[in-house]
């Protein structure tokens, strides 16, 4: 349990408002906000509180968001990246953005559960999970399960599958790091 949780604050940095994020990093706080049907979106309100570098991420997250990987498959990733770093925050958005890009409740059990829980899940998914799996617990990618993944993704979606797992390893990282609260406490 983090220590939001436990002490009831708002993270190690408060949220910022207006005045610490400037006009564009509040209007795009409060639009992703709006997009997730959450009162404040503490990611945003928190980060864009460093504008330049802010700023510069948020064209990286996008693309990687809408790249060469099929949506499905990048919520895949990115479910099962933060079900390894325990990130309920990554958790609670994206697996209502995987349900709405194909990832059922079923599905996305099977996330959860592999390897433990192979059955239904495609050779592309399975190939796509193994691949995680390595990359975030070894920080690398052994030639078998490489093997695999290359007969699914060409070269671009390789280099975007190690840039996808990478950076919602490095969000949630830092979001535990600065315990950032939920947008949605239950």
């Amino acid at each position: 349990m983090s220590d939001t949780a436990e002490t009831g604050q708002l993270g190690r940095i408060p949220a910022g408002r207006f005045r610490e994020l400037g006009l564009i990093n509040w209007i795009l706080t409060k639009s992703a906000a709006r997009t997730v049907g959450a009162p404040q979106m503490h990611l945003f309100a928190t980060l864009g509180q460093h504008k330049r570098l802010f700023l510069s991420m948020m064209p990286l997250s996008a693309l990687l968001l809408r790249g060469r990987l099929a949506r499905a498959d990048t919520e895949l990733v990115i479910l099962r990246v933060a079900h390894l770093r325990n990130s309920e925050y990554e958790l609670q958005h994206h697996r209502k953005m995987g349900r709405r890009r194909g990832l059922d409740d079923q599905t996305q059990a099977k996330i959860f559960a592999w390897p433990d829980t192979t059955g239904g899940l495609t050779p592309r998914q399975r190939a796509l999970l193994s691949a995680t799996d390595e990359f975030i617990n070894d920080r690398s990618i052994s030639s078998e399960v490489w093997q695999q993944l290359s007969s699914h993704l060409d070269r671009r979606q390789l280099i975007e599958f190690c840039m996808l797992a990478g950076q919602y390893d490095s969000l949630a990282a830092t979001m535990s790091a600065l315990d950032i609260p939920l947008d949605n406490p239950r």
